[in-house]
């Protein structure tokens, strides 16, 4: 497959034109202009870029790609390393970012709620580019009941925030993977009665404690590990490409 017919069709399907956004969304480093092994992973650190080179990748495909809004220019340092690397080994490097959140299907958000069992109910926000969401509980459970479904599924131990009334039942969920923390107090004005995200503040425990919701932060990346899989997984069925998933690990 030609490089620039590869960014067509992830544009075609994750439509970036309809977000704005804080990094540009497709072909952000270009390399072969024929396109046969991709590796898929949340960041396009060193680590992956190794391992891509190591299984002779023409492609990476990850959520956090470069050139983010405000970060310094030059590309010197570990942007330079990084870059450098890519060019020489001749590997075209595409990102998605929010466009890779919020996408119904293959999408962060939609994969965790697969993941956690949450019926969709909508976005937060009250739009269709939301990138929080909120949805329900089949069954509501206790907050040790839900931090233990989502360690089960994510492999990973939440920090579990409780309200003052540490016994409210959850039953209505947001959630905003990643780092959207800030979230919990759109959830707490929707009268929602949990909230997850993949990273914490300072000021959220008292958001959490004083205004009556459940907080779990499970993890920037083990809420994100699903939709880059998905949108892999999507393109070796539908296009016949060879995708190789790797997870580097991130304790954030």
């Amino acid at each position: 497959m030609n490089n620039l017919q590869l960014q067509r069709i992830l544009n075609d399907k994750l439509s970036p034109e309809l977000i704005k956004d804080y990094a540009p969304n497709g072909l952000q480093v270009e390399g072969s202009k024929t396109i046969n092994k991709v590796v898929t992973g949340v960041t396009a650190s060193q680590a992956l870029i190794d391992k891509a080179i190591e299984l002779g990748a023409d492609a990476i495909l990850v959520h956090h790609g470069y050139f983010w809004k405000g970060e310094p220019e030059p590309i010197v340092g570990m942007k330079g390393r990084r870059i450098r690397s890519l060019i020489k080994n001749d590997i075209n490097l595409y990102g998605y970012h929010l466009p890779l959140d919020i996408h119904p299907q293959l999408g962060n958000n939609a994969r965790l709620a697969q993941l956690l069992d949450i019926d969709v109910e909508g976005g937060l926000e009250g739009h269709a580019q939301s990138v929080a969401m909120h949805g329900r509980l089949k069954q509501a459970l206790s907050g040790a009941e839900f931090a233990k479904r989502i360690d089960k599924a994510l492999h990973r131990e939440p920090l579990h925030i409780a309200p003052e009334n540490a016994d409210k039942m959850i039953e209505t969920v947001g959630w905003c993977t990643g780092g959207g923390q800030d979230y919990i107090q759109l959830a707490a004005d929707n009268d929602l009665d949990a909230f997850i995200s993949g990273e914490i503040s300072e000021r959220t425990t008292f958001v959490a404690r004083e205004q009556d919701i459940h907080y779990f932060s499970a993890g920037h990346h083990a809420t994100e590990r699903y939709g880059i899989k998905a949108l892999g997984e999507w393109l070796a069925a539908e296009h016949g490409l060879d995708v190789t998933f790797v997870d580097i690990n991130n304790p954030v």
